[in-house]
């Protein structure tokens, strides 16, 4: 890794993820936001033998998502849509697991929609701006397990970035593409702002001291 960027929280946060959904070849998994994170758990998803269908906004994500191995690459605008659309690549079944990876009200409510019966909705978005509201119903009728992937104890997460290095340095997984953004520290204004902003083209930002 000597010659690697290795942001160390965001791959390890990926690799403890990905461990909670516990994914397996053969399933079918939906993976709702295209970033950063989304894209790696595609990569992830897909090395283990699962059928990955990603939905993301905005085209460029999609692209990225397919780059990434994704089987199906689906435009989130309109959720009934996208619902019909999965529906149709599942044969009615949906998805046995779900990762939402936004953090917002609307794709919670369609990773909900696209979870399986008996299946697992996996909440990887970090949701920050008040409370939601959950389908309770739903997720009591088809027997939903939902998972919390966010961790909070350091062993956990130092474990991830040990597995993470790994998987990097065996070749399992290449970030480096979607490093897309580097900054020089005097730039860190900047950089922030592109984060926020996520202009079209913007994954992850280096920031780098040299």
């Amino acid at each position: 890794l000597r010659d690697l960027p290795f942001p160390g929280e965001p791959l390890g946060c990926a690799m403890n993820i990905f461990r909670r959904a516990d994914i397996q070849a053969g399933q079918t998994v939906a993976i709702v936001g295209i970033g950063f994170l989304g894209a790696i758990l595609t990569r992830l998803s897909r090395n283990v033998g699962a059928r990955v269908i990603a939905v993301s906004r905005r085209d460029y994500s999609l692209d990225v998502a397919r780059r990434h191995g994704a089987d199906e690459a689906i435009p989130l605008d309109d959720h009934g849509a996208v619902i019909e659309r999965v529906k149709a690549l599942t044969g009615e079944r949906l998805c046995e697991r779900v990762i939402e990876a936004v953090g917002k009200q609307g794709p919670l409510d369609l990773a909900t929609e696209l979870t399986a019966e008996r299946g697992k909705l996996i909440v990887a978005g970090y949701h920050q701006d008040g409370p939601r509201q959950v389908n309770m119903w739903l997720w009591n009728w088809r027997g939903i397990d939902v998972i919390n992937a966010h961790e909070r104890d350091p062993a956990v997460y130092a474990q991830g970035i040990r597995d993470a290095a790994e998987a990097v340095a065996s070749g399992r997984l290449d970030p480096r593409p979607l490093f897309t953004h580097s900054y020089a520290l005097s730039e860190l204004d900047t950089a922030l702002d592109a984060t926020r902003d996520r202009p079209d083209g913007f994954l992850k930002a280096l920031v780098t001291f040299a």
